[in-house]
């Protein structure tokens, strides 16, 4: 499929979908939530998604200025915009099948720091930000950011980064524990492709297994985690990948995981 305001592309068993509006800073637009959402469930070549940003930034947020059918106007254009369409795609990158690296260059603002967290593995070039700018224009962090930002660094963090609406460097995000990897800027793609090469190589089942189990975690009780981690490992004990990897292990050599 074509799409108009990202690109996916798809070598090696790894997806890459790359923000495509250069000119507005890569704004999500309700065009962009849906194309993100359409694409991500088109994903079955491959295991390990890469989310970036074309040009100077990763995505400056929502689009405000978007009008018409697209619209975010309002108290109730937002809540219907993020209802119908952020949210959505929120819960859909949470429980995808495989696992996600999100490769922050330049500004990761609003929606867009939302994205950008919801990589298992943030790598994030030295020009890279992450900004809660809601409070700036009288709003309320949205896209997740209150269940995720005090379960990653903590309430006194998070207070900061929602109600002072201050840029957030890479540098600091990776001191508080909020990324993964700080990289030069022209390195970024290349540490990104190569962490997900990586990826897209291991046991693919175990990885959805291991991201489920992490989203759940911190609503669980020990007694309920425990069960989820017998079942996962249920699921993942009963897959071609783990009797390659048994097998390996026997006969000492490294495993060549399928993805099933």
């Amino acid at each position: 499929m074509t799409y108009e305001t990202i690109s996916l592309d798809v070598a090696d068993k790894v997806a890459t979908i790359t923000l495509n509006r250069p000119e507005r800073m890569n704004a999500c637009s309700l065009d962009m939530a849906g194309e993100i959402n359409d694409a991500v469930s088109t994903l079955t070549d491959a295991r390990c998604l890469i989310i970036t940003g074309a040009g100077r930034g990763f995505c400056s947020g929502a689009d405000l200025q978007a009008r018409g059918k697209t619209s975010i106007a309002g108290g109730e254009g937002s809540y219907i915009a993020l209802t119908r369409h952020y949210n959505p795609l929120m819960v859909n990158l949470a429980r995808l099948n495989m696992p996600i690296i999100t490769a922050i260059n330049g500004a990761a603002a609003g929606i867009g720091c939302s994205i950008g967290l919801a990589g298992d593995f943030v790598i994030a070039g030295k020009s890279g930000y992450f900004l809660q700018a809601f409070v700036n224009i009288g709003l309320v962090p949205d896209g997740g950011a209150s269940w995720m930002l005090p379960r990653m660094i903590g309430k006194a963090r998070a207070t900061e980064m929602m109600m002072l609406g201050e840029k957030i460097s890479s540098e600091k995000a990776y001191d508080w524990g909020m990324i993964y990897k700080v990289v030069e800027d022209e390195e970024l793609m290349a540490e990104a492709r190569a962490l997900a090469i990586r990826l897209a190589n291991g046991p693919t089942l175990a990885y959805a297994t291991m991201r489920k189990n992490i989203l759940v975690a911190m609503e669980n009780s020990y007694s309920e985690q425990l069960l989820a981690e017998a079942e996962g490992q249920r699921i993942a004990g009963s897959s071609e990948d783990a009797a390659e990897g048994g097998m390996a292990f026997l006969q000492k050599r490294k495993p060549e995981f399928k993805g099933r």
